[in-house]
């Protein structure tokens, strides 16, 4: 009897995990975050196929940057018109919407394809401890234990 699993529903079954932000660094969880979305995590992997989970993230407004990116990181953006490009510092875009850095470091981390905004479209992030994707939640992990 075989104990591949193969290219079975089974294999690509899509689990939910909730990831809690609270005092964790941005760009480590980013990229735990990215590599769940991505399906690396499993045996299955293969970069051209979809298997990756759902991942919900709550308390994201507690998210830490070291060192002193909260006044220096900037996120820039053009809106096409002559001298149209803007910046934002980390800690007004944090005080505009405390989800959207967390966002913008997992959506750069994951590979400019077809892909991405399907993978990012399994990302759900919230501010507080409260979501309503509780019953559909299979893993818990933090940066740890994964």
């Amino acid at each position: 009897m075989s104990q591949a699993v193969g290219n079975t529903a089974l294999a690509y079954a899509r689990v939910w995990h909730v990831v809690d932000a609270k005092q964790k660094v941005l760009g480590r969880l980013a990229t735990n975050i990215a590599t769940t979305l991505m399906g690396k995590h499993k045996p299955i992997y293969d970069p051209a196929a979809d298997c990756g989970d759902y991942v919900v993230v709550i308390n994201a407004k507690d998210i830490l940057v070291t060192g002193k990116k909260v006044e220096q990181k900037l996120y820039r953006h053009h809106t096409m018109h002559p001298g149209g490009l803007k910046e934002i510092k980390f800690k007004d875009l944090q005080a505009k919407d405390s989800t959207e850095p967390l966002r913008k470091a997992v959506s750069g981390m994951l590979p400019k394809n077809r892909l991405r905004e399907v993978r990012l479209d399994r990302l759900k992030i919230f501010e507080g401890s409260e979501h309503p994707y509780e019953a559909n939640i299979l893993k818990r992990y933090g940066i740890d234990n994964k």
